[in-house]
């Protein structure tokens, strides 16, 4: 599967420049590509799985994983300002939401990392630093998730309504290989971007994509913390900036932010 992923890079343009690592099952791609940087394992190289035996998404929720659809992790070793490495899980939501898009999904992105199509999940990004230098992020994995062929009907009962896929918005599934090839072409494009432009071009293609949710009240939980407020938009380096009830503002830097909506 490695050649078939370089072979479709290829016919985009594109050489990989390290290994693309394929393996039938593992726990998480995002831990095994953290392993191999700790090896030493180049920039770019990248992990595809056909299954995870414990994929998960942010503050360690549980990622479904069942065979055929995408999941994959890419290592960074970035040379950008402080600034501009915050914004990096914003940019990969816009490379996954571009990929869907070349498939025929309009998906939309939900701040801080998932991809949905209208209110349902079709993806979501986790980007962990696994080491970090006086000078900043030494290595970076960002990890991406899309469903392509799941069946909503055949997911757990309290997930039916929550998620959908490429297969079940189109009718047609692109294949894991094909996907590969889409995300780690257009997450190299948003790399590439933010390192030469820095994070506004990344924030404007995010903000473009974006749940219309500003000037609404959401409800954003980080750890044990809990915020209600008015979402106003994102900052410049990624963070959700909420009005307060006391009047105050606030940036959420991580979490989990969903809409509160009144009771009728």
């Amino acid at each position: 599967m490695e050649s078939e992923v370089r072979r479709l890079l290829r016919a985009r343009g594109r050489e990989w420049p390290a290994p693309i690592g394929w393996v039938e099952s593992v726990g998480s791609t995002n831990d095994l590509l953290k392993q191999r940087a700790r090896e030493g394992a180049p920039a770019w190289s990248a992990v595809v799985a056909e299954s995870q035996t414990a994929g998960r998404g942010r503050q360690g929720r549980a990622w479904l994983s069942p065979r055929g659809n995408l999941f994959l992790s890419l290592l960074l070793r970035p040379v950008l300002p402080p600034q501009s490495a915050g914004v990096l899980p914003l940019a990969a939501g816009v490379a996954a939401a571009e990929a869907a898009a070349e498939w025929g999904v309009e998906s939309q992105l939900k701040w801080p990392n998932d991809v949905v199509v209208g209110e349902r999940k079709i993806g979501g990004v986790l980007v962990e630093a696994s080491s970090a230098g006086a000078e900043g992020l030494e290595t970076v994995v960002v990890g991406v998730g899309l469903n392509l062929a799941l069946d909503p009907a055949a997911a757990p009962p309290a997930l039916r309504d929550a998620v959908t896929s490429v297969q079940a918005v189109t009718g047609a599934d692109p294949g894991v290989a094909a996907a590969a090839a889409a995300v780690l072409d257009r997450l190299a494009v948003w790399y590439h971007a933010l390192a030469r432009e820095g994070a506004p071009a990344a924030l404007a293609a995010w903000r473009a994509r974006s749940v219309p949710w500003w000037g609404r009240a959401v409800e954003a939980r980080s750890g044990d913390a809990v915020l209600r407020g008015v979402a106003r938009g994102v900052d410049g380096r990624g963070a959700l900036i909420l009005d307060l009830a006391d009047g105050s503002q606030r940036a959420v830097l991580s979490g989990e932010v969903r809409e509160l909506r009144l009771e009728s």
